[in-house]
């Protein structure tokens, strides 16, 4: 299976200049744990729950701050046409539980952990790739 075939493509997106505040309430309204950032049409970053809470809050920065301080921009993607085992080991490897799903630089979709591990519950790389992401990281 592919991972076009059970990617989300209504994905709920945000510019660089959304607020912290924004963004945390667009979380909890669309009941979503990341938005992808998009800037002239292309995919910017990634916005995480965990970005608001360790990269923001914690870091001292106001809820009026801009995404762009503050987002994840060192993106790991994937291609519509990889395979579901592909998906899964390249999120386990590292480490992340959302995978935008590009072409080019334009972001068609995104594919959770959980949608590669609801479509083939016995599928052994979503298992595989759960145990991978949540192990602790390395010190650095």
């Amino acid at each position: 299976m592919k991972v076009i075939d059970i990617m989300t493509t209504d994905v709920q997106t945000c510019t660089m200049d959304a607020s912290l505040r924004e963004i945390a309430g667009m979380m909890m309204g669309w009941d979503v744990g990341s938005i992808p950032v998009v800037e002239n049409g292309r995919l910017a970053g990634i916005i995480t729950d965990r970005d608001l809470v360790i990269r923001g809050i914690a870091a001292d920065f106001g809820l009026d701050a801009s995404v762009r301080e503050i987002l994840s921009a060192d993106l790991v993607t994937g291609r519509p046409d990889m395979d579901l085992e592909e998906a899964a080991d390249l999120m386990a490897e590292h480490q992340i539980r959302r995978l935008p799903i590009v072409e080019g630089d334009k972001l068609l979709g995104i594919v959770s952990l959980g949608d590669v591990a609801v479509k083939d519950p016995s599928d052994m790389h979503a298992g595989a790739a759960i145990e991978d992401i949540s192990k602790p990281a390395e010190p650095s």
